[in-house]
C-alpha cells in the first residue's frame, strides 16, 4: 500500500482508540457501537465483561431492504435497534461512535433511539 493509505489507516485507528479506551460496555450498560461505510450503517449492542454481542441491526438486514446510507436509513435503523433492545430489557448504553464525529448520520441514529426509549 502506498504510504498515503497507510497513514490514512494508522490515524482512523488512532482516533478510534483515544474514543473508545474510556468506554468499557457491561451487562448493565452495554456499549452502543455504530459502524458505517461508504452503502450501509450498523449497530451493535455489545457486552465487553462477557464479549459478546447482545444483539445487532444494519441497513444491511433482511428487514432492512430498500433502506441505506442515508438520514431516512439512520432512523430506521435506529428505531430498530431500539425495539430490539428492548426485547431484550436494554434501557441504558455507552455510546461508542467510533471514529465518527456526532454529526449527521450518527446523530440521526443517536435521536431516533433515544426517541424510542434507550437511555444515553
Amino acid at each position: 500500500m502506498s504510504h498515503k493509505l497507510l497513514k490514512r489507516t494508522k490515524v482512523r485507528k488512532k482516533r478510534t482508540m483515544r474514543i473508545r479506551k474510556k468506554l468499557r460496555g457491561s451487562s448493565e450498560r452495554p456499549r452502543f457501537s455504530v459502524s458505517k461505510s461508504l452503502k450501509h450503517i450498523g449497530v451493535q449492542i455489545i457486552d465487553d465483561e462477557n464479549g459478546v454481542t447482545l444483539t445487532s441491526f444494519s441497513t444491511l438486514s433482511k428487514e432492512a431492504q430498500g433502506q441505506k446510507r442515508s438520514k431516512e436509513g439512520a432512523r430506521f435503523v435506529g428505531q430498530k435497534i431500539a425495539e430490539l433492545a428492548k426485547q431484550k430489557n436494554i434501557e441504558k448504553v455507552i455510546f461508542d461512535r467510533g471514529r465518527f464525529k456526532y454529526h449527521g448520520l450518527i446523530a440521526e441514529l443517536a435521536n431516533a433511539a433515544r426517541e424510542n426509549g434507550i437511555k444515553f
